[in-house]
């Protein structure tokens, strides 16, 4: 043919080249401005009052010597335990086994990795807001059959190649903001497992003070039982040698012998819980139980003074708090999500490459070809789906900002109970001293008179039991100020804070 040759395809301008320019960034344009359909989230309201109550109510147990005390009233720049809170106590070996817990125990590597999961489901989410994009590559070589109906017998030959470059673009603009409400509810759902991995760490470092100071209680008694135990050796002997002399009688060496054996069976018996106390603390530390051990330690410790800080400050201190408030915030997306359904959906696509049956010709401009395309789809009927749906994410958030709410009063109950048990637990240390003192000295006076003849060794006896009595309960009153302690930490969060949570 004559005539003056075309210019090659790769040199021209594909037709609508501008259009699809100008259609691309006109939805860029329209996705940035277009507000996400649904309620912004706005944090559930609550007001915290402004003092513990028992902080400075009266009550009808008197309040401890203002100058002494667990617990006090702090100002908002001191009110407030730092990250390794264990160390206010000032023993060691409870750091060690504290310490232990951040490398150790499945149980915390168990929370990472969920919230490392839920983390992953941000990027899942956020993917969504991007074109994807493919590419492929392929080669079909086939060969015609001559007798194959309606062939061209004017081909010379049956053998067909078709070789493919091409790539495929597909996006759907988030007009209605649908995919942002889903990549923001994944972003607080992840702040949640966050947080409840924060209440997890706290919750493990706490049980492991709580058992430990458990178990050095125990210790504490056991060394009082020993010392009683050693005590009635001696009184055994002395009514032996005074039945021996005639001054006493087998009754009051019986009575003495059955006292002896029933601490020493109540000795015996405190192994069991120590034991137990022993295995949840190597349990929690991760050690092999059938290597570990706790070498007895009695309870020989200054209970500290735990900053308190205002209520106002509960609210970002907790970490159950926290995950409560960002489950809501999730929830409060999911409404989001559910009211874009009501809205048409579009989708942007296309695909271009290269395409020829000669290896030669492949890669060059007149083997070119490209194809654009954009649909929308509105949901005209669903039988009032959207509704019911929409109408069970606004009940849903409602549910969590309840919980939420909730999860607060439980907050201000544990630190309210906590101080409590503190305040009143001190007060009866301060009587039962009273009374080991007044025990003690019965037992002075009761074995003043024995050994002088003029009562019977069953005061004494009951001076013993009286007086061991009363020690027992003042060191379970010490034990149990320390674990009032430890769970007034807990119940304050432990040093943790809100903008701990990953952004």
């Amino acid at each position: 043919m004559g005539g003056r040759p075309l210019k090659p395809a790769a040199r021209r301008r594909p037709p609508g080249h501008s259009g699809l320019a100008l259609a691309a960034l006109l939805a860029l344009t329209l996705l940035t401005a277009c507000k996400p359909v649904g309620p912004n989230y706005n944090t559930p309201a609550y007001h915290a009052p402004a003092n513990y109550k028992e902080t400075g109510a009266s009550s009808v147990v008197p309040p401890p010597n203002p100058a002494g005390g667990a617990w006090h009233p702090a100002n908002p720049s001191d009110g407030m335990l730092k990250g390794k809170w264990w160390e206010i106590y000032q023993d060691p070996q409870l750091n060690s086994l504290e310490e232990r817990i951040a490398t150790t125990n499945v149980q915390l590597r168990q929370a990472v990795e969920t919230y490392q999961a839920a983390r992953d489901q941000v990027t899942v989410a956020r993917a969504a807001l991007f074109p994807q994009l493919s590419a492929s590559i392929g080669a079909s070589p086939e060969k015609i059959s001559r007798n194959e109906p309606f062939f061209n017998k004017s081909v010379n030959s049956t053998v067909a190649n078709d070789f493919t470059l091409g790539a495929q673009a597909t996006w759907e603009p988030d007009f209605w903001g649908r995919i942002r409400r889903t990549v923001e509810q994944a972003r607080a759902t992840a702040q949640a497992s966050a947080a409840d991995l924060a209440n997890v760490d706290l919750s493990l470092h706490a049980e492991m003070a709580s058992d430990y100071f458990q178990l050095r209680g125990l210790d504490s008694e056991i060394r009082l039982l020993t010392d009683t135990v050693a005590d009635l050796e001696g009184q055994l002997d002395l009514t032996q040698r005074r039945l021996k002399g005639g001054v006493a009688t087998a009754v009051d060496v019986d009575q003495a012998q059955t006292q002896l054996e029933t601490v020493r069976a109540q000795l015996v018996d405190l192994g069991v819980a120590r034991a137990q106390y022993e295995h949840a603390i190597g349990t929690i530390a991760n050690y092999d139980l059938s290597q570990f051990s706790i070498p007895p330690s009695p309870l020989d410790l200054t209970l500290p003074k735990v900053p308190l800080g205002v209520p106002s400050q509960l609210l970002e201190r907790r970490p159950d708090i926290a995950s409560a408030e960002r489950h809501a915030a999730a929830s409060n997306e999911q409404i989001g999500i559910a009211v874009s359904a009501f809205y048409p959906n579009i989708n942007l696509s296309g695909s271009g490459g290269f395409q020829s049956t000669n290896p030669g010709t492949w890669i060059q401009g007149p083997s070119t070809f490209w194809s654009l395309g954009a649909q929308a789809a509105q949901l005209l009927f669903d039988a009032g789906q959207r509704h019911a749906l929409t109408d069970q994410a606004r009940h849903s958030y409602e549910a969590q900002a309840d919980a939420y709410r909730n999860t607060i009063f439980q907050a201000f109950q544990d630190v309210e109970d906590q101080l409590a048990a503190l305040r009143i637990l001190e007060h009866e240390s301060s009587v039962e001293a009273d009374a080991v003192a007044a025990a003690q000295r019965s037992l002075n006076i009761s074995n003043t008179r024995y050994k002088g003849g003029v009562t019977s060794y069953l005061e004494v006896l009951t001076a013993e039991a009286t007086l061991l009595q009363n020690q027992r309960t003042a060191i379970d009153i010490e034990a149990r100020q320390f674990a009032s302690s430890v769970g007034l930490v807990r119940s304050l969060g432990g040093g943790w804070d809100a903008t701990q949570l990953p952004k």
